[in-house]
């Protein structure tokens, strides 16, 4: 893909390094390659196009500090444990018949309505106008009105009936509140003095209270997948709980706090591609006790050139990842068939072509001419230049194509 234009150049056969240097032997010119990490396309680059300079695209390079800061929290996962109270604290266990009393959506509606037709007849408005004020019929509104306290209006089917319980409720509160919790027991000895009801009428009056004698478990440890997310994330992005759990665990170990500053470093001189402060912050993890940072920093200097170009300029691989969305697109439109010679019966959107311009050293600007599946280009002085399916060199490996590689030429 020409990483200027965006505009997809070759589907390549393969995803080897001899592959990617005879297409680019095949088509010299190229004076930047970005590319991802990957050891084969370096060696292909450096073959098959040794003037051009390499690029290592900054996805890849934050993707592969990920890893790395997972491979950390691995080695301390101990740490993950710190202790963590919820804001709302434990449930109470008190057995207060309060909490057994819970107001219903249907009462607390009409306790509201009877407050708000007194509080209008209060301030000597009519029947009618209220009725229209509040989107009511005049029934409902003089019902309410001529109610002197809200338990008037409730004598609907969902109210408490009387039961056989009532006369020993007292006494199974006592009961209750001594510790005495067994229903069957408490049947018995209800039974003793009277009581001819069933077992389950009191198993119903004291379900309420045995839920809230439940005990609101703590959160769960937080998982390593979870705090490396929170680790690569800015700090500012957190959630009030997920920065309150992120910072116990920080303070319960000093590598893990350590960790997270060379995180941010790291992403300081990415986000302002200052590239010429990566030699100082891989000097200062040396002197951490991270050894999976160490061997992520160990691959930055074996591939010193490109990190430092990609840290550096503004090429990236990214319209090449785009190119990686449009082609699954198109695969799940065919019902998954993604064999190339199939993906090539159903030619791509013309991206990036409005945006071709003219390079001395290439000739004029393109006339284009199309047919099915095929992109051609004329240049002045001869045929066409390029005669090459309109496809992309990305990465997708259940279509076995090369890897994500753009070019400038």
């Amino acid at each position: 893909m020409d990483c200027e234009t965006r505009r997809p150049l070759d589907l390549l056969p393969g995803r080897d390094a001899s592959t990617l240097a005879s297409w680019l032997r095949a088509h010299p010119g190229a004076e930047i390659i970005c590319r991802d990490r990957a050891g084969s396309y370096a060696d292909g680059a450096r073959t098959g196009a040794p003037n051009a300079v390499q690029v290592a695209d900054r996805f890849h390079l934050w993707q592969n500090l990920g890893t790395a800061v997972e491979a950390s929290l691995r080695l301390h996962s101990n740490c993950l444990k710190a202790p963590f109270t919820s804001p709302d604290g434990p449930a109470s266990e008190g057995g207060d018949s309060d909490a057994t009393k819970t107001m219903s959506p249907i009462e607390a509606r009409i306790r509201e309505r009877h407050a708000t037709i007194h509080a209008l007849l209060a301030q000597g408005h009519g029947i009618r106008e209220i009725a229209r004020e509040l989107h009511m019929g005049g029934n409902t509104v003089r019902r309410n009105a001529r109610a002197a306290v809200p338990e008037q209006l409730l004598t609907g089917r969902r109210q408490p009936r009387a039961s056989q319980l009532d006369p020993y409720k007292p006494h199974l509160d006592k009961l209750w509140a001594a510790g005495h919790t067994n229903a069957i027991q408490l049947h018995a000895e209800l039974q003793n003095l009277g009581y001819r009801g069933s077992y389950q009428i009191i198993s119903d009056y004291l379900r309420p209270r045995r839920r809230q004698r439940i005990r609101v478990a703590p959160p769960a440890p937080s998982g390593i997948r979870r705090v490396t997310g929170w680790m690569m994330r800015h700090p500012e992005n957190l959630a009030g709980g997920e920065r309150q759990q992120f910072a116990a665990i920080l303070a319960s170990c000093p590598e893990l706090k350590a960790l997270h500053a060379h995180v941010r470093g790291f992403a300081e001189i990415l986000q302002t591609r200052s590239g010429q402060h990566l030699k100082d912050w891989i000097t200062s993890t040396r002197t951490a006790d991270l050894p999976r940072l160490h061997t992520f920093a160990t691959g930055l200097e074996k591939d010193w050139d490109a990190v430092l170009q990609g840290l550096s300029t503004r090429w990236n691989s990214g319209p090449v990842e785009g190119r990686v969305n449009h082609i699954k697109m198109i695969k799940r439109q065919m019902c998954r068939r993604r064999r190339p010679h199939r993906l090539r019966q159903c030619p791509p959107r013309p991206c990036g072509l409005h945006s071709l311009r003219h390079r001395p050293h290439l000739g004029r600007a393109p006339a284009l001419h199309t047919r099915p599946g095929i992109q051609t280009h004329h240049w002045e002085g001869g045929g066409p230049r390029h005669a090459l399916p309109l496809r992309v060199v990305l990465e997708h490996r259940g279509l076995g194509w090369l890897n994500g590689t753009s070019c400038r030429w």
